[in-house]
């Protein structure tokens, strides 16, 4: 048995737990990483990375397809998913080295095996007792499924769908949220026959509505199936395949059921309770600083209600570090941060939705411009369609900018720098934005909004 002591024991090593770490050190703190598996978590081995990675490979196998529209010859012969995951892996091998490196160079203390929180001041990992000055609670989420729907067989989730060695033929996908969707998406590409069952009216339901209208009408010509407002009531399996159930009567037979109904906060079993770390329905309670109900304790990333993202995690990691040394740190709350779905087209959002607009500032006070890619040389380059909105307050700032389109994630930089320092549509509409791009269409929609069109009706 050992003991050590550090200023800040974190449990957990995925993006929330190693920002916290990485910010602590160079504010002068020892820390200390406890991870049961590996430095990244699910972002870098399970989720962001490998998905991105898939979604590039199927973008590729399209712009083959595509390619006679662009005066180039040339076949697609099939998918080699080994070399697709060949492609993969090298990317999460080669970015986990990186971060191995680097939480080495920093002299991070990486302690690796199953640790529970032990009392509100130790983290006890087998035989060895971590204290810290301070907790910092990291320990992620995982692929929910619904009440008595067994992960099993050719029931899959996310995670699995990862693994896998061959392309299926039909594929079931039972959510339509950023996980469904994405992989529904590569499996399209991949030459797969894809039905999406979403319970809600719309796909990408939390997008402002325009918006997945649009990736709707964008699926449907991509030749994606999806049944919107559909219960789920179960699913069977047999020798061919899975036979899912829907509560209208109606049946959809594949060889693969996806289960992306979201991920549930990781903290069962964990000691958090017997602590006195307060729980709502699994995830941490916390305050504005991000500590528990136990003082000196806090806790990051996805076990924190509300949005389950990397850069949120990371965002929320330094804020601890910097709260735990003393410093004054501010945080984007949850609508200011940036949402980007990687499908094709892609979705990118910053802030308030129209409705959400109108809801917040009241309904006289919110006006809104859409301006279509459509009009935008360089998205009609790329053969995409979609469209730029963004929202202000009447005589104030834009409050929300939503985009569809083919690589309009990459637009989202800008977007919420507009949204964050609270630009009015005159403060942008004066900026240049280089022709030909797609930021274009952020420029004519600001300056549609600002009363002077150059471009837009």
């Amino acid at each position: 048995m050992s003991d050590q002591s550090f200023d800040i024991v974190v449990l957990g090593g995925g993006s929330a737990g190693y920002a916290v770490a990485l910010r602590a050190v160079q504010l002068g703190k020892t820390v200390a990483i406890v991870e049961k598996d590996k430095l990244g978590g699910t972002c870098l081995h399970r989720g962001c990375v490998p998905t991105k990675a898939m979604l590039h490979s199927g973008e590729v196998a399209d712009v083959v397809r595509e390619s006679a529209e662009a005066g180039v010859d040339a076949e697609l012969k099939g998918i080699d998913i080994e070399r697709v995951k060949a492609f993969r892996e090298g990317i999460i091998t080669k970015k986990y080295k990186g971060l191995q490196g680097l939480i080495k160079n920093k002299g991070i203390t990486v302690v690796e095996g199953d640790g529970r929180l032990a009392s509100p001041t130790t983290v006890q990992v087998g035989d060895q007792t971590l204290t810290g000055k301070s907790i910092v609670l990291a320990t992620g989420s995982f692929s929910k499924s619904l009440p008595g729907l067994e992960i099993t067989g050719n029931v899959i989730t996310s995670e699995q769908a990862l693994q896998l060695d061959w392309i299926p033929e039909r594929v079931a996908v039972l959510g339509g949220g950023v996980i469904g969707v994405e992989f529904a998406s590569v499996w399209r590409s991949f030459g797969a026959e894809v039905t999406i069952i979403e319970g809600l009216p719309h796909l990408v339901p939390n997008e402002e509505e325009s918006v997945s209208k649009q990736l709707e009408r964008a699926y449907k010509k991509r030749g994606i199936q999806f049944k919107l407002g559909a219960r789920f009531s179960g699913v069977t399996q047999d020798d061919s395949g899975v036979h899912v159930s829907l509560e209208t009567g109606e049946t959809i037979d594949a060889d693969l059921l996806l289960v992306a109904v979201g991920r549930g906060p990781s903290t069962a079993g964990l000691g958090y309770e017997e602590v006195g770390v307060q729980l709502d329905r699994g995830f941490v309670t916390v305050d504005e600083t991000l500590q528990t109900s136990v003082p000196g304790v806090y806790a990051v990333g996805d076990i924190v209600p509300g949005l389950q993202l990397a850069h949120r995690g990371y965002q929320q990691g330094i804020f601890v570090a910097e709260q735990i040394a003393g410093l004054e740190p501010r945080m984007v709350e949850d609508v200011n941060i940036p949402k980007v779905t990687y499908c094709d087209p892609e979705v990118a959002s910053v802030g308030y939705t129209e409705a959400k607009a109108k809801e917040q500032f009241g309904a006289d006070a919110i006006e809104s411009y859409e301006y279509s890619l459509g009009g935008n040389a360089k998205s009609e380059i790329v053969g995409t369609t979609g469209s730029v909105k963004a929202v202000r307050v009447k005589d104030g700032p834009v409050v929300g900018i939503h985009m569809i389109g083919r690589r309009v994630g990459e637009l989202i930089g800008e977007a919420q720098l507009i949204v964050n320092w609270e630009a009015y549509p005159e403060d942008v509409a004066h900026l240049i934005h280089a022709h030909p791009t797609q930021h274009e269409s952020i420029g004519e929609t600001h300056l549609k909004l600002a009363g002077t069109p150059l471009h837009a009706i």
